[in-house]
This record gives structure tokens, C-alpha cells and sequence, in this order.
């Protein structure tokens, strides 16, 4: 295994952490700025209420994107284990 291998490797595992992070910090990202517009114009301070919306959100997120993020994580594992032998070589 050169060096290249390892950070070719590295990037990969980095990609699909990526993918399989974005869609619940993206929807964590909106719900909480709109949250956050609605409490400064109403000018309600309450730091509990950005945190039910939020939940709520991540699960739905989670819910819709999981078979995907599923579906990716077990591809990348199955090409993992098939590229091991070459990557011992």
C-alpha cells in the first residue's frame, strides 16, 4: 500500500461522510435560521424554541434520506472490502 493509495483512500472515506452528513446539517442549517428570522422579528427569545423545530426537521430529513444514506454506506463498504485484496498487494 503506497501513499497515494492511503490518501486516495482518505479522500474517499472524507466524500462519503460528506454526502452522508449534508442532508441533516443542511436541514438543521435552514430550520434554524428560520427559526431565528421568526424569533427576531416577533423578538421572542427563547432558546427552547429553535430546538423542537429542529428535531423535528433532522427526523424528516433522516426518515427521507436514510434508505439512501444506507444504500451509500453499504456500497462504499462492499467496494472497500472487494478493493482490500489490491490495496494489500
Amino acid at each position: 500500500m503506497t501513499d497515494t493509495d492511503v490518501v486516495h483512500l482518505a479522500m474517499q472515506v472524507l466524500l462519503v461522510a460528506g454526502k452522508l452528513a449534508a442532508p441533516v446539517l443542511v436541514t438543521s442549517l435552514v430550520v434554524g435560521f428560520a427559526v431565528s428570522l421568526i424569533q427576531s422579528a416577533t423578538q421572542i427569545q427563547e432558546f427552547t424554541l429553535s430546538f423542537v423545530p429542529k428535531l423535528i426537521g433532522v427526523s424528516i430529513a433522516l426518515l427521507v434520506s436514510g434508505h439512501w444514506m444506507l444504500t451509500t454506506m453499504i456500497t462504499f463498504t462492499q467496494q472497500l472490502f472487494h478493493g482490500l485484496p489490491a490495496l494489500l498487494h
